[in-house]
């Protein structure tokens, strides 16, 4: 099977706020097999200390978080960063608010980040935007923000992070966007929620709405090179032990269907 699959540190976020505690927190997620992490939410850690600890539990990090301030002003220390750790993409985990209003504030958005993607190409890297359900709300003629995203950037340099959830929340099946967007996608996030009196609420791996047997099916067919599970909050346990679950649950629903 292809697809690896790991974890989005955002849902330990908790537990990474400094050096000991991230230390402690990845040798608890190599401890359970997981040999493949996405870095965000993390604390105020040096970039060389964040390497260390990628480098000493061998992980292979697939895509981070940033923020779009960084991504503006300080591009090439976050470029650098990246490579320190070995990772080829960096990812924008939601665009700022004062771009969602409209279809021309999005495009502005667009511009931007795609201004912002071919300076990240020239140095090896791509750039990648993880999309909430807010993206998929319809303005006029039933445009959406996604698809401004879609239309007005270059597949070659702007890729996509789908929230299987969010997608699914927003409602849209999970498994065509796959399909419509499946050349612009490295990493898949893996998330499960029910709902709640009309309010999402994210539960752990398999005990939620999303159909994950057709999502791994869609990403295998693919043939999509990463999973990752993310949790943003309602855990059951505490995170890193909803973590242990989720991340064992996906492995069982992988090898099932592989």
């Amino acid at each position: 099977m292809s697809l690896k699959q790991g974890i989005q540190l955002y849902t330990v976020r908790d537990y990474i706020k400094n050096y000991e505690d991230a230390d402690e927190t990845f040798a608890f997620i190599k401890e359970f097999g997981c040999d493949v992490i996405q870095i965000s939410g993390i604390g105020p850690i040096e970039p060389q200390k964040v390497k260390e600890l990628v480098e000493k539990y061998e992980f292979d990090v697939c895509v981070t978080h940033k923020p779009f301030d960084r991504m503006l002003h300080d591009l090439d220390a976050l470029i650098e960063e990246h490579k320190m750790i070995g990772c080829d993409m960096i990812g924008l985990g939601s665009m700022p608010t004062e771009y969602r209003d409209s279809l021309e504030s999005a495009r502005e958005f667009a511009q931007t980040f795609q201004k912002i993607s071919e300076k990240v190409a020239k140095k090896g890297l791509s750039l990648a935007y993880h999309n909430h359900d807010f993206e998929f709300q319809k303005f006029e003629n039933d445009k959406t923000i996604m698809d401004v995203l879609l239309e007005e950037t270059d597949p070659a340099t702007v890729k996509l992070i789908p929230d299987v959830a969010w997608v699914q929340w927003a409602g849209i099946n999970p498994c065509d966007f796959l399909n419509q967007i499946g050349d612009r996608v490295k990493v898949v996030h893996m998330k499960d929620y029910i709902d709640q009196n009309g309010d999402i609420r994210f539960v752990e791996f398999g005990d939620g709405l999303v159909d994950f047997d057709a999502i791994y099916q869609t990403c295998m067919r693919l043939n999509l090179p990463y999973a990752v599970y993310e949790q943003d909050s309602g855990w059951t346990k505490n995170a890193k032990d909803s973590c242990l679950v989720s991340f064992k649950r996906m492995i069982e629903a992988a090898k099932h269907l592989s």
